[in-house]
């Protein structure tokens, strides 16, 4: 039997966009389905009583300068610096929780994630999220108006106290056959597990 990966994520984090192309990969080579978990990272600090490594600065300048370079270059895989880090985003999530069930759920999570990690845009900005959307063939409209439906604003909040109840205290996290594994650099472990 194949197995699986669960995916919690924001799209706000840079380890998450390095997890998600990693997965990819492992998704391309082993054949394992990804179940994409959205999930508000700010949520899951609050709750834990973590915060993101760039609140200290010595800290985040290592990651955002040297760690996480080292390992784009290991997952041959962009990334740049986005000068509007960190973002606020809230409806980017709300969008990826509505689009969950939706043919376009891949090419929404790769348009945010590339836009923000590979070309640089304020995904912050309702504007900007209109012309990125717009400009990968998505409904821009459409996704925008079902970030503010109820039931997508309470599904975001009960993945993050879901994923808070699970022991998660940051992001990304992947779990797979029950097994935890926080940060993309514990990917190795994933796909270990994967060949188990």
């Amino acid at each position: 039997m194949t197995k699986s990966v669960e995916f919690y994520f924001d799209v706000g984090s840079p380890t998450a966009y390095l997890a998600h192309k990693r997965l990819q990969q492992l998704k391309s080579e082993y054949g394992c389905p990804v179940i994409y978990q959205p999930v508000l990272l700010g949520g899951l600090f609050k709750a834990s009583g973590n915060s993101s490594p760039v609140t200290v600065p010595a800290k985040g300048r290592y990651m955002m300068m040297n760690d996480l370079p080292r390992f784009a270059k290991l997952y041959n895989v962009p990334l740049n610096n986005n000068p509007y880090f960190p973002i606020n985003t809230l409806n980017l999530m709300r969008g990826a929780v509505s689009a969950l069930d939706k043919e376009y759920f891949d090419t929404y999570i790769d348009t945010i994630f590339n836009a923000i990690w590979v070309d640089s845009r304020n995904m912050g900005d309702i504007d900007t999220t209109i012309e990125v959307l717009s400009a990968s063939g998505l409904d821009a409209k459409s996704i925008l108006e079902a970030t503010q439906n109820p039931e997508v604003k309470q599904q975001l909040i009960s993945n993050t106290e879901h994923a808070v109840e699970r022991g998660l205290f940051g992001a990304p996290t992947m779990f797979v056959n029950g097994e935890m594994f926080f940060g993309q650099d514990r990917l190795q472990f994933v796909e270990a597990a994967l060949k188990e």
